[in-house]
């Protein structure tokens, strides 16, 4: 009897045990192969089998300065053919509260490949003053471009701005590609940059921040470009583009020091935060992701995060280069049959790098292995291009999340829209990253917690087969089924 007893208690106690867990409320979207697109799924299924993963508020990581993509002119051009409601469609997707909420943003400083044609705001030889400046070009279509979306985003974004090369006559060899800034006109190149901010400024545009060029590597003999070692970047901000923006009363201007591929990192950021001279005047350092199409370099990003732990890291460009966009066709995107520029002509050492890939496999693994490792912000390429992956004028076709064909006034959403939606929408401007115990190197995972306490969580699911996950929030726990080839964001509300 005294056995029956003990029985019955234990029984008892489990029971109690099991029911005093508390269910943790959460919201989840999804998008998938199989057809969601960032659908908020009520079906969350428990199972025995769960892969328990604990989130850890207590460990704080980066602060997020936020998501998005960038204003072109062959963006802007193609938004202004198509027709007003489409156009509004378009920009409500990307900055409106139903969209995607993107909340850093990246354009360029005169003309770059994703221009229809080559300029310069400063085209007259010889005028170190500049009294010729001008931005005239910019205003058919880039600057109304980003003044609708100004208007549009309740929350508001911040404008990197990057030249992708001084006006030509200032360069060595007088062409907009290649060569480099003659030392004669490093203040002219300085004052080049004031009058770009303050012209935007004039026209209601504030700019958060600029590089100095965009992939000071040079691109052979291709688009727009200017070459810069570490040292000379160095030493034009230290000593001309720093002094020059202080003077002026533009120190809240960010200077981000780079911007090119993260296989070069270690040098540049040794060069850039040698000592206090040489950092004082860069707030962070901007990269890109086009060094692999898989690997995205977690022991660069963290010696850059290390050699300057309270400069930002933000990365400012990413696409699917080298392809012509697939029109209205969802599964390509989830395919390995993408190539780039790499799979071509890169070097024989760095081939391995280059395999094809599926687009929202490579953009989920790389802001989610960029967020786990210290990078602050993530902008992607081109909001908006042709069906031909265009307009360009050195047709470099590439690929956006949005592709509209504007003679048939047709709008594409592909599935790497709603992959980046994922981040820019649930993980907001000045979230913290937080800790992820996560026992399946399958799944990549993220965590961040918001301004308002809500926490955001992405999960990505690589494989074929399905997930079950045991999300564990101090005494909370909640159980949630993930397909094959997926990504979902959980938010954990704030406690009210």
């Amino acid at each position: 009897m005294l056995k029956l007893v003990k029985f019955v208690l234990i029984i008892m106690l489990v029971i109690s045990s099991c029911s005093s867990k508390k269910q943790l409320e959460v919201e989840v979207y999804e998008t998938s192969e199989s057809g969601n697109k960032l659908t908020k799924i009520s079906n969350i299924e428990a199972s025995k089998d769960d892969i328990k993963v604990v989130i850890n508020p207590t460990k704080k990581y980066q602060t997020i300065s936020g998501f998005g993509g960038s204003f072109t002119e062959s963006s802007a051009y193609l938004l202004n053919r198509l027709s007003k409601e489409n156009r509004n469609k378009v920009l409500e997707a990307y900055f409106g509260e139903s969209g995607a909420k993107y909340s850093l943003t990246r354009t360029h400083i005169s003309s770059c490949d994703f221009s229809l044609n080559n300029y310069t705001y400063a085209p007259v030889e010889g005028d170190v003053n500049l009294e010729h400046f001008s931005i005239d070009e910019d205003r058919d279509d880039l600057i109304p471009m980003i003044k609708d979306a100004m208007e549009i985003s309740k929350d508001g974004f911040n404008i990197i701005a990057s030249p992708w090369t001084a006006p030509p006559w200032m360069k060595d060899n007088k062409k907009y590609v290649g060569g480099k800034l003659l030392p004669e006109y490093n203040d002219a190149y300085a004052l080049f940059f004031s009058k770009y901010l303050d012209a935007y400024k004039k026209e209601g545009i504030d700019i958060w921040g600029i590089t100095v060029v965009n992939e000071p590597h040079g691109n052979g003999n291709n688009w727009e470009s200017m070459h810069f070692s570490p040292k000379e970047m160095t030493d034009f901000v230290k000593d001309h583009l720093g002094p020059k923006l202080e003077k002026e009363g533009k120190s809240h201007i960010n200077i981000l020091g780079y911007d090119q591929n993260r296989e070069g990192l270690n040098e540049w950021v040794d060069e850039m935060y040698k000592d206090e001279l040489t950092s004082k005047y860069y707030a962070g350092t901007a990269i890109h992701w086009y060094e692999s199409t898989f690997k995205y370099f977690p022991e660069r990003l963290q010696y850059a995060h290390e050699k300057a732990p309270n400069k930002y890291l933000i990365q400012t460009e990413a696409c699917v280069d080298s392809e012509v966009p697939k029109w209205q066709d969802d599964a390509w995107y989830w395919k390995k049959e993408a190539t780039d520029w790499g799979w071509d002509w890169a070097p024989d050492h760095q081939k391995p790098w280059h395999p094809k890939y599926a687009p929202v496999n490579r953009y989920a693994r790389d802001i989610i292995g960029c967020l786990n490792n210290w990078v602050d912000g993530w902008v992607d390429w081109n909001m908006v291009l042709d069906t031909q992956g265009g307009p360009n004028w050195f047709k470099n076709w590439c690929v956006a999340p949005v592709i509209v064909d504007p003679e048939k006034d047709e709008v594409y959403f592909t599935p790497i829209y709603y992959t980046l939606a994922h981040f820019s929408k649930f993980i907001r401007p000045q979230a913290t990253v937080i800790g992820v115990e996560n026992p399946d190197k399958s799944l990549m995972i993220t965590a961040a917690k918001n301004p308002d306490n809500s926490i955001a969580i992405v999960v990505f699911n690589e494989g074929t087969e399905a997930k079950n996950i045991s999300i564990s929030l101090h005494e909370e726990n909640v159980s949630i089924k993930i397909k094959g080839q997926a990504i979902q964001t959980i938010v954990i509300p704030a406690k009210k």
